[in-house]
């Protein structure tokens, strides 16, 4: 039978590559310093390894270019269903991809996607679960704790400072990682002054957790006449809640605490040794707490 004339469909632009061979292509500087975490092209992360691509092509963000290495194309069958629209694929050696990878073993595959945007205003949902981290300055706690946040039903996060102690940035290349893809795709605020935003959450009705160590702070001062300390379980989960998690070291502010509606401990058993596990660390604490939201929110369905 004779061919209708027609001619084939034209390839999807997200099928089309380009070659790099050249260590100072342009494509490849941008790649080395958005995975090294570079900030100055505000718009766009580098995100690299299987799991982190495959969450940038499903996170509706856009992704402005893959970077393809030789040993990196057995991935590609594997993404195919989730390349769409303008992306430009650039495929490149081995050995190029290893000068621009952030990682010490790389998988031969990294994109650029677009940074996502959030503000305050996207976290005050009803029935808004929120975990704000202040001070927390390793990139890898800040990244689990996004993780558990995502897993446990978390509406939003934020990233805070507070008495002059940032939070390590959710959208570096460590704690990318660490969340394995979750900083993609729930709402993250990051950079606000802790005590403005605790004032705002407040003030649109959102009840305020502090985690502590301890019923005491850290200088060792009980908690102020009428202020309740709980236990996870007795905290009230079901209404609209932020968890504060503080510094590593030095915990929560002062100012946070006292102003918080209640302080919740995590029980510990007791050591049985001189040397015991004096708390947990901030991601497990988190992570703890969150699982406690999500059982009791589970139980309202």
């Amino acid at each position: 039978m004779a061919r209708s004339g027609k001619t084939a469909p034209k390839q999807p632009e997200a099928a089309r590559a380009q070659s790099i061979t050249s260590r100072d292509n342009s494509w490849l500087k941008q790649f080395r310093a958005l995975l090294a975490g570079d900030r100055r092209d505000g718009g766009l992360l580098g995100v690299e390894g299987l799991r982190l691509v495959e969450a940038a092509l499903g996170s509706g963000l856009g992704v402005t270019a893959l970077l393809v290495s030789e040993s990196g194309e057995r991935h590609m069958a594997r993404i195919a269903s989730l390349l769409a629209g303008p992306t430009q694929i650039l495929r490149t050696s081995d050995k190029l991809f290893a000068s621009v990878a952030d990682t010490q073993m790389p998988q031969g595959i990294a994109a650029l996607v677009q940074r996502p945007k959030a503000s305050v205003e996207d976290l005050m949902q009803p029935s808004a679960l929120l975990v704000m981290l202040v001070g927390v300055q390793d990139p890898g706690n800040v990244g689990t704790i996004l993780r558990a946040a995502e897993a446990f039903g978390a509406t939003g996060a934020a990233t805070c400072s507070a008495n002059g102690v940032g939070t390590a940035d959710p959208f570096g290349p460590k704690a990318m990682r660490a969340s394995a893809g979750s900083t993609l795709r729930i709402p993250v605020v990051h950079g606000s002054p802790g005590a403005s935003l605790v004032t705002k959450l407040r003030a649109a009705g959102v009840k305020i957790y502090a985690a502590v160590a301890t019923a005491e702070d850290h200088a060792g001062r009980k908690p102020p006449a009428g202020s309740s300390v709980l236990l996870p379980w007795e905290a009230d989960w079901k209404s609209s809640v932020v968890i504060l998690i503080g510094n590593e070291g030095a915990g929560l502010p002062e100012e946070l605490v006292r102003g918080a509606d209640a302080r919740v401990t995590i029980p510990q058993a007791t050591a049985t040794t001189p040397i015991g596990v004096e708390s947990l660390n901030a991601a497990m604490a988190a992570t703890v707490l969150l699982y406690e939201a999500m059982r009791q929110r589970s139980a309202l369905r």
